[in-house]
């Protein structure tokens, strides 16, 4: 596939070519930073705009929504280790009991948080549990805490879960399923600072307490609870949250989202931009490593054992949605920026292993950062979908620890570090590393040395890269922006040298 199709560029976008700059990075092949937990690639579908229906399901002939089988085969190829739901926001205006039984019989609601749409409850617990088994995949539930009860999330739990005979599994298979789901992944609240609550984090810590202590263990599963965490750096609420009930808490819920511009006023565009806007899109990206350090300080202070995971259970990034589409849907397209502030997000998780396990980009479909655009019968993969399939190879790999000399990518008197980078040993003993070049007009050159290792070569390579910094796929051209073949690394005295372009993402086996 061409890697570029016919584009229109503006001159703003065309980049001058510069000269490359050499860097060194060497890799201790025999030196563990921990395992690179699959769960850090997870996903989330939110009933929100079209991630939903139209998403991942579409109306049959009858007009009953069925799981969209082009998108499964879609994400099955790309490995989904879990995925969260209903929600994000919608999951404290979320009563699960509406979303069981016969369909005709469910209530319909307004979702007046995305859109005011009529919601009619046609995916449900078992039609996610449908999708999760398709998927092969891990579920992680959301339960209500802004507007329900600690009965409902009991029951809910007791719903999905109980093996044996209760009024809850009695009811579970009076709607045709039998046997417990299993579902270990559980969510007390969404969001509590905001619109799961407007809490106090004292109040929530104590409300979070009560409802997790009626998640009962069953014989087949026990819960792992995830309590509420802060937005971005409110380091308070960790510290509140966590020593109040951080003894109860499995989990905690982090939530930070890369923008351009501000909330208050624009956040920027998602293909109109220029390099100002690119520069601050990425300055953006990288202070998810500050975020999480300072939270770590917190949970550090608590559980100095590190049990409980650090979760980042929704990260991406959030642009102005696409003019002409439904106010509230927050679909947007998906660039080459995208891709690379994704990268570079995976690379910071990725230095945080003692306490990132898990986290849930969003969101899956037609939201936001989405992996997979759809528009009626058709499907296009994005960039970032590109993104999570080259670093496949990292998944529940050994990190290996690294020192990377980055540069500078500078811009209007400004810097920024140039390289971002992953090394990882998976468990047939092949090393990959991963190379991100943010810097939009200068290739860069990059010596690696890898410590303890004799006849080094190159098996597979691949990369992620365009002319333009707004490249992206749309449904007349759905391949402008995929990886192709990567030929630009090669063994000179002992030493792996990578030939990277400007604005690139290089994924190599070894």
């Amino acid at each position: 596939m061409k890697l570029l199709s016919s584009i229109i560029l503006s001159a703003s976008l065309a980049m001058p070519a510069m000269a490359a700059s050499t860097h060194k990075m060497t890799v201790e092949t025999e030196e563990s930073a921990g395992t690179i937990s699959r769960h850090i690639y997870g996903h989330f579908a939110e009933h929100l705009g079209r991630g939903i229906y139209d998403g991942l399901w579409k109306k049959d002939d009858n007009g009953d929504y069925i799981i969209r089988d082009d998108v499964v085969d879609a994400l099955k190829e790309l490995g989904v280790p879990n995925l969260r739901w209903p929600g994000g926001c919608f999951a404290d205006y979320y009563f699960w009991e509406d979303g069981i039984g016969p369909k005709d019989e469910r209530p319909s609601v307004v979702n007046n948080l995305w859109g005011g749409v009529t919601e009619d409850n046609s995916v449900g617990t078992h039609e996610f549990m449908d999708l999760v088994a398709e998927l092969e995949t891990d579920p992680i539930v959301v339960g209500n805490v802004g507007s329900g009860t600690v009965e409902e999330m009991a029951n809910w739990w007791q719903y999905i879960n109980h093996p044996g005979n209760s009024p809850m599994s009695k009811l579970r298979a009076e709607n045709g399923r039998e046997k417990p789901w299993n579902v270990k992944y559980w969510g007390v609240g969404n969001e509590s600072w905001g619109c799961g609550g407007n809490m106090r984090p004292e109040y929530y810590a104590d409300l979070y307490r009560r409802f997790a202590t009626f998640l009962h263990p069953y014989e087949n599963v026990k819960p792992f609870r995830i309590a509420a965490g802060a937005a971005g750096a409110d380091y308070n609420w960790t510290d509140v949250v966590m020593e109040r009930a951080g003894d109860m808490i499995d989990g905690l819920d982090l939530h930070h989202y890369t923008i351009q511009g501000s909330w208050e006023t624009h956040k920027g565009q998602a293909v109109d931009f220029d390099e100002s806007d690119w520069f601050e899109l990425m300055d953006r990206a990288i202070e998810m490593d500050e975020i999480i350090t300072g939270h770590k300080k917190m949970m550090d202070k608590h559980d100095p054992e590190k049990r409980v995971w650090l979760i980042v259970g929704e990260w991406g990034t959030w642009h102005e949605q696409q003019e002409g589409s439904i106010p509230g849907f927050l679909y947007q397209q998906n660039t080459l920026r995208d891709a690379l502030t994704a990268s570079v997000t995976l690379d910071i998780f990725h230095q945080h292993l003692d306490r990132v396990k898990m986290a849930n980009i969003a969101q899956t479909v037609n939201v936001l950062q989405a992996m997979i655009l759809t528009d009626g019968e058709q499907m296009l993969l994005t960039p970032t979908y590109h993104v999570f399939d080259m670093y496949k190879v990292h998944r529940d790999a050994t990190a290996l620890k690294f020192k990377l000399n980055e540069g500078k990518y500078r811009y209007d008197g400004k810097s920024l570090p140039a390289l971002s980078a992953t090394a990882s040993m998976d468990k047939e003993g092949r090393t990959h590393i991963s190379l991100t070049n943010i810097d939009p007009n200068q290739a860069r050159t990059v010596e690696i040395e890898l410590e303890d290792m004799d006849n080094v070569n190159v098996s597979a390579g691949r990369i992620l890269t365009a002319e333009a910094m707004n490249a992206h796929n749309t449904f007349d051209q759905p391949n402008n922006l995929v990886p192709v073949e990567f030929d630009g690394a090669r063994v000179e005295d002992g030493k792996l040298i990578v030939d990277m372009p400007a604005k690139s993402l290089v994924t190599l086996t070894l």
